[in-house]
């Protein structure tokens, strides 16, 4: 137990240890571990899942996902052209065979969390919505309400099945990977609420403790303002180091455009299918090179320092129902506390861009290609050693590949046993001497000084643009930076902790800064720009750059050839071949202001570095008001480790108190036993509005894995006369994604006076294909929002018909074709962006020739919304009139309408005349309208 206030923690024994033992130990309980410590308990495994916070809420996936960066779907994308791209943005720097099973498993992998519960965006047929944000590819899966991804993967670790093979050790913090026999036997941590000393035995471990996200310094100064997981410290990495295995790409950094003065993405991946985009502050788009990259950061730093920044994410000119759908996504998703941040500035989407910035520098396998290294099936270079997930160096692996990667080592791990041997005695004295020598001298500086200062160090020497010089003096300070360490104080669990973290991000530090010294030419843009060695040396490093710990302690490098590749690619030609072992590599000689033989005399006694105030832990929550709904409340949260039937709940579902009822929905959701759609579906009729809204969340949450039983059904239908227009909303968007509702029944809320729910109806009946249903609201709604929603519903069920075979209208046709129409209609809509929606519709539809005319006078309206959708129904249209218009469109003054007018001509190309106005506009000004050029060429 910790001691009382101002009395150091003792030491524990290293006889006291507290010893567990498991087949497979999983370290980190976040994406990568969570998805491991699953499979290798399907596969028959005896799983001891260790994590330092709680694994309920733990992980950079903790607060949920906003989308898939990487959703390789049928149809919309292939494996080898996935490879391929991930291949160009790493600078051919890659190992295909890891990548690849990102690639052929992701979608299975989608798949699986789906039959899980996680949501992702499908459209009103129930397709994978999948936008094209890169300017090659569709692999981007919005998550629209990805914030439950890690309750749900929780609720799966507490299924019973689950729970008879996997024990969660929450506040267990590994130190160190235990070795004997040369392979991985467990590991030696701490727990971090007691201090007590824990020695595991197993016979595999997966590290899955992520990126090392607090490396660099952010700007402001904030030791966890990081753009990354500010608890993800690198324990993964300094873990995996001290056990023998090695690590590569360590040069190749992680680094990210930002909110300015704020934690966060600036999330283009999120705004892009919205309309927003990057641009300076001339308002051009300027990223030639669109995929998340080293070089895509390079011209966003270079567009940063020049004249034409500051650089701004553009969302001021869209339109109200686009602004409000992302600060729904960005203000609860991706960051609850952006919104107070952008109020706090008297900043609006609406009429304010985001300025954007640079983000410190980390090390992330996920985001960039640093990590631990790993084969196909995620097993380290040392025996029964496995990381996945942000740590394991497998190039812009993200979200789906990280599942990927810990399902992987999941299913290798769980063919071993425990280890039965003696567990290391020297190990376990090295982990226990670090992890408790604060407590020999707790007045000793305290961790939050040591650590700014350490960090300040990789801010001044190591961050890009790097130079052999500067790495060198890092190097000098990370060893000055031990006995700082060392002297470091602490009198808690929870100060061990931090102390702990600090020694680990010392070891990242040090690696950052050799490995960028051994690599001596530039590659990957910013991540790696050395000044001194500024080209790209295809002869010299079209290497991987290992690194591992040698038996005397040193750091060693061995220049590892890139393995022929399994998909070819333009501009690289990998052979293989032979290792170049580099060994040790040592700081250059950097030159002083005076002679090195003569010391400085001191004038004085120096001066202290000004002691950092260690922020005091927030008070703990006050207990709940009433004290019956607090018992109740405590009899929930005990109830939902048990596992409860519905028939346990349901006295906490009619309790007179909202809150109590309220937190009955909460545990439902949570273990979801049968009945829960049709309880979920009764809730919706709560007499409290905060019951109706909680209970409608969670309908929404489950809707892939709720049964669609009658019992639903019926429930959900009878929710549409509810006087709460959320209830309806919601009752609506279940019926529409289980298949429970027709026509007839969606085509009532057409009339609704809300128009939230009016929009669900337009889904619901776009997922019937209910055309004249649709058609016949078209151009009586008064509402803006629904006749845009009506268009592009009309799109959709437009281009199912074609799909069937169905031809598009043409010439008198369409006026009997209901779809054309109301298309038709729209085009006099007096609203710009229903007209812009209508024009945009036809582009899939088909644009027949008594259209086709309109659609070249639009080209000269004033907005240019509806110039943009004009270009883009000009696609399909016949060519000899399409091509000319298009061709002047290319001189229009807004780029997004030059942008629709070159994606049109690319469906012309087979047009002499189309090919040659797309040559033209290679060297337009904007970058998006040059790059797709560019392609269709």
């Amino acid at each position: 137990m910790n001691s009382p206030a101002g009395t150091p923690l003792a030491v524990p024994s290293l006889a006291d240890a507290e010893e567990l033992t498991c087949d497979v130990l999983v370290i980190g309980g976040g994406t990568a571990g969570t998805m491991a410590a699953l499979t290798a308990a399907e596969h028959g495994a005896n799983v001891l899942l260790l994590e330092k916070a709680h694994v309920r809420h733990s992980g950079a996936l903790a607060m949920g996902m906003d989308g898939v960066n990487n959703a390789v779907v049928p149809g919309r994308a292939e494996p080898d052209d996935y490879v391929a791209e991930i291949t160009r943005a790493n600078d051919g720097i890659v190992d295909q065979s890891t990548v690849r099973q990102t690639a052929t498993r992701g979608f299975s992998m989608v798949e699986r969390l789906e039959s899980y519960g996680v949501k992702f965006e499908k459209d009103e047929h129930g397709d994978y919505a999948v936008r094209q944000v890169h300017r090659s590819g569709s692999y981007v899966l919005p998550m629209p309400e990805g914030k439950d991804v890690k309750k749900v993967l929780y609720r799966q670790l507490r299924r019973r099945e689950m729970r008879e093979r996997i024990r969660i050790e929450n506040r267990v913090m590994p130190v160190r990977v235990l070795t004997a026999q040369g392979r991985a036997v467990g590991a030696a941590g701490f727990h971090t609420r007691t201090g007590r000393f824990v020695q595991v035995r197993a016979g595999a471990v997966i590290l899955a403790t992520g990126a090392c996200g607090r490396l660099g310094l952010p700007a402001s100064g904030y030791l966890y303002g990081t753009y990354e997981n500010p608890t993800n410290a690198g324990d993964g990495y300094a873990m995996a180091y001290h056990a023998g295995a090695e690590l590569t790409g360590i040069e190749c950094f992680q680094i990210n455009p930002l909110i300015k003065d704020y934690n966060g993405p600036a999330c283009a991946y999120v705004a892009n299918p919205f309309g927003g985009y990057q641009v300076n502050r001339h308002g051009e788009r300027f990223v030639d090179s669109d995929y998340w990259s080293g070089q895509m950061m390079a011209e966003f730093a270079a567009e940063v320092a020049s004249d034409r920044g500051p650089v701004y994410l553009k969302l001021s000119h869209l339109p109200e129902e686009s602004v409000s759908a992302l600060e729904s996504i960005l203000h609860s998703t991706e960051r609850p506390t952006r919104g107070t941040f952008h109020s706090g500035r008297g900043h609006d989407y609406r009429t304010h861009d985001v300025e954007m910035h640079i983000s410190e520098i980390g090390l992330c396998g996920g985001h960039s290609a640093s990590g631990v290294r790993v084969d196909d099936h995620a097993r380290t270079t040392v025996p029964r050693l496995y990381a996945a997930g942000d740590l394991a160096c497998v190039p812009h692996n993200y979200m789906i590949g990280a599942f990927v990667f810990g399902d992987l080592a999941g299913a290798d791990a769980a063919q071993y046993t425990a280890y039965e041997g003696t567990l290391p005695a020297d190990q376990l004295r090295e982990a226990h001497e670090l992890i408790y020598r604060p407590l020999r001298h707790p007045d000793g500086p305290p961790q939050p000084q040591v650590e700014y200062k350490l960090r300040r160090f990789v801010n001044d020497y190591v961050a890009p643009p790097k130079s052999g010089a500067r790495l060198s003096l890092a190097l000098e300070a990370f060893e000055r930076m031990r006995d700082d360490i060392a002297a470091m104080g602490a009198r808690t669990a929870h100060e061990l902790m931090r102390c702990a973290e600090v020694t680990f991000i010392r070891d990242c530090a040090e690696m950052a800064a050799r490995s960028s010294l051994a690599r001596t030419e530039s590659r990957w843009g910013l991540y790696h720009d050395r000044l001194d060695h500024p080209r790209r040396d295809d002869t010299s490093w079209f290497h991987h750059l290992d690194l591992h710990k040698s038996p005397s302690g040193a750091m060693e490098f061995t220049a590892r050839p890139v393995a022929p590749y399994l998909v070819p690619v333009d501009g690289f030609d990998p052979v293989g071949g032979a290792s170049r072992p580099i060994g040790e590599v040592h700081a250059e000689d950097v030159a002083t202001a005076g002679s090195r033989d003569l010391a400085p005399v001191a004038a004085g006694a120096g001066v202290p570095e000004p002691e950092r105030a260690v922020v005091a832990p927030a008070a703990s929550p006050a207990a709940p008001a009433g004290g019956r709904s607090s018992a109740r409340l405590l009899e929930l949260v005990a109830l939902a480790d048990e596992e409860p039937e519905l028939d346990a709940l349901q006295p906490y579902l009619a309790d007179p108190a909202p809150a109590v009822r309220r937190e009955a929905v909460a545990v439902l959701t949570e273990t979801l036993p049968p009945g829960t759609g049709p309880a979920l579906a009764a809730a919706l009729r709560d007499t409290a509005a905060e019951v109706r809204a909680a209970a409608a969340a969670s309908l929404r949450e489950l809707v892939e894995t709720l049964p669609p039983e009658p019992g639903l059904r019926d429930g959900l239908a009878t929710a549409l006369d509810e006087p709460d227009p959320v209830v309806r909303a919601a009752a609506l968007d279940v019926l529409r994604a289980l298949r429970l509702g027709d026509t007839g029944l969606f085509a009532a809320s057409l009339g609704d006076s809300d128009l939230s729910v009016r929009i669900e109806a337009v889904r619901a009946l776009v997922s019937v294909d209910a055309a004249d249903a649709l058609a016949g609201a078209a151009a009586t709604d008064p509402s803006r929002e629904v006749r845009v929603a009506i268009a592009k519903g009309l799109a959709a069920v437009g281009a199912e018909r074609l799909s069937a075979g169905a031809p598009p209208g043409e010439g008198d046709a369409v006026g009997a074709d209901p779809v054309a129409h109301a298309l038709t209609g729209l085009l006099d809509d007096p609203d710009a962006l229903v007209r812009a929606a209508a024009y945009g519709a036809l582009g899939t539809t088909g644009c027949p020739a008594p259209l086709t005319g309109r659609a070249v006078a639009a080209l000269a309206e004033p907005a240019w919304q509806v110039r943009a959708g004009a270009a883009t129904a000009l696609s399909v249209a016949a060519p000899d009139v399409a091509v000319p218009a298009l061709t002047k469109a290319l001189a229009d003054a807004n780029a997004d309408v030059r942008k629709a007018a070159v994606l049109a001509l690319t469906r012309h190309r087979s047009s002499a005349e189309a090919r040659a106005a797309l040559a033209t506009a290679t060297t337009d000004s904007d970058a998006d309208v040059r790059a797709y050029a560019s392609r269709a060429l």
